[in-house]
């Protein structure tokens, strides 16, 4: 909290200022993860946890061990992802939860992996929603991690501010599309990270381009990408490129992120990699 606030800023949504360290959630469940990532951006729809999946495939297929927090709350999509729909389980007293592990090893936590049915809608308010993250990162035994991504719901409100504040961050993320609008909404993202002390390790444009497979022709179907304009203007120096391509999309549903070709973020997941606790 900044010196003016009197309350828990994790759980409201005014812009207080300045990040603060994390409010005692560091525990036992928790003292083994080693990186903390969050993959973050200004609108819906953009393919964070595309991003957020292929990341942290990457990250499995370096032989580091990895986990994903989805704490996109009112929309997780994670476990759909990796095929993964066996539910948590908690120890005898109920007060620690384990989380599922995919094919790879990557450990997971999601909502969905608690509710009976994966369509059960989440009608929560936020303060609820950022409790339920911060019991995600306090309350589950995540053992030895070298890599959590956490995938962040869209926008900068209660969520993403409660995770920047709570949990100790060490990098962001900023996934976006090439439309003009999404580039006035990157600003938010990584004014945001600013505000709050993090530093922004990238951007990946999703849905950047469409090459035709029978001519090879690339397509601009969104128009020319910005996104190495905009990065130079923050001064973030890592910019990854994402096609559009309809074998991903069909890879994801299948549950198969695990089999995505990830070799587009490797500038990304290398920095990710160098980062010095």
């Amino acid at each position: 909290m900044s010196e003016a606030c009197t309350h828990d800023c994790g759980n409201c949504s005014s812009d207080c200022g300045e990040r603060t360290a994390p409010q005692s959630l560091n525990n036992a469940n928790n003292k083994g993860v080693k990186k903390v990532i969050a993959v973050v951006s200004g609108k819906g729809g953009v393919g964070k946890s595309l991003v957020t999946s292929m990341l942290a495939v990457s990250a499995a297929k370096k032989g580091l061990k990895t986990a994903i927090l989805d704490a996109d709350i009112t929309g997780p999509s994670i476990p759909k992802s990796f095929g993964v729909h066996e539910k948590a389980t908690c120890d005898e007293a109920g007060t620690v939860m384990y989380p599922p592990v995919t094919k790879s090893g990557i450990k997971l936590m999601s909502l969905n992996l608690l509710v009976e049915n994966e369509t059960d809608p989440v009608i929560w308010r936020g303060p609820v929603i950022a409790s339920a993250v911060k019991q995600f990162w306090e309350e589950v035994d995540w053992g030895d991690v070298d890599c959590m991504f956490v995938d962040c719901p869209p926008g900068t409100g209660d969520v993403p501010l409660t995770i920047f504040q709570s949990l100790p961050v060490d990098g962001i993320v900023v996934v976006t599309s090439p439309q003009e609008l999404v580039s006035m909404i990157v600003d938010k993202a990584v004014k945001m990270a600013q505000m709050m002390d993090i530093p922004v390790l990238g951007i990946v444009e999703n849905m950047s381009y469409f090459k035709c497979p029978d001519c090879g022709n690339v397509h601009y179907i969104y128009g020319k990408s910005h996104v190495d304009e905009k990065a130079a203007e923050h001064g973030i120096d890592t910019v990854a490129k994402l096609p559009m391509d309809p074998q991903v999309a069909a890879k994801v549903d299948a549950g198969c992120a695990e089999d995505l070709d990830v070799s587009e973020l490797s500038a990304i997941a290398q920095k990710i990699e160098d980062i010095q606790k």
